[in-house]
């Protein structure tokens, strides 16, 4: 087992992630800017990963962009601007996000909390809890711990979207020679009302 440096967020610290993301997005699509975290909270000095993850919420609620480290050695304020950045350009889901969608996203964070390098992934993945990233060969991909709870998956399926997302074979997972790590870490996303911040609870 490798961990991160264990980090537990406040809710008062997750919401203020969760915002600073936002104004990361809208400072890069607006005005090509690396948004600085500025006057960071204390948990924010923290060394670990973060991933940030945009949604329409239009129509179905398409993923408009997904990006983050789970191995991160910057601090984390850093790390979610940089990831937000990342979600929001056209290395993600293939196309920047337009200023005309700003009003129409939903922005949720991970604050990754540990990781966990298993043998057993059917045994060991927690669905809604663990993200999964998986390495083979110079392959690398991984998925967002909500990604199977939203489309009612499997762990077999989670597992062969991942491997998958990562150009490997679907049943990639279950070769010895497949590095598969589970991901813990906390999730704060706006709600879909446009109401205040929650916290995703497990």
């Amino acid at each position: 087992m490798s961990e991160a440096q264990t980090v537990r967020l406040s809710y008062e610290d997750g919401a203020r992630a969760v915002e600073l993301a936002r104004e990361s997005v809208e400072s890069y699509v607006l005005h090509g800017q690396r948004e600085q975290p500025g006057s960071m909270r204390d948990a924010f000095y923290n060394r670990t990963g973060a991933f940030v993850r945009l949604t329409s919420t239009r129509g179905r609620g398409r993923v408009r962009g997904c990006a983050g480290s789970y191995k991160s050695k910057d601090q984390l304020g850093h790390a979610i601007v940089d990831a937000a950045i990342k979600a929001a350009s056209g290395d993600s889901c293939g196309s920047e996000i337009e200023p005309a969608e700003l009003q129409n996203l939903n922005i949720s964070v991970c604050i990754v909390s540990n990781q966990i390098l298993t043998n057993d992934p059917l045994n060991d993945l927690v669905l809604g809890k663990h993200g999964v990233a998986v390495d083979k060969g110079g392959n690398h991909g991984w998925l967002y711990p909500t990604i199977p709870i939203e489309n009612n998956w499997s762990k077999e399926k989670y597992l062969t979207r991942v491997c998958r997302k990562a150009k490997l074979s679907p049943l990639a997972w279950q070769d010895e020679d497949t590095m598969v790590t589970l991901i813990e870490g906390q999730v704060f996303r706006e709600r879909p009302d446009g109401g205040s911040v929650q916290e995703l609870k497990v």
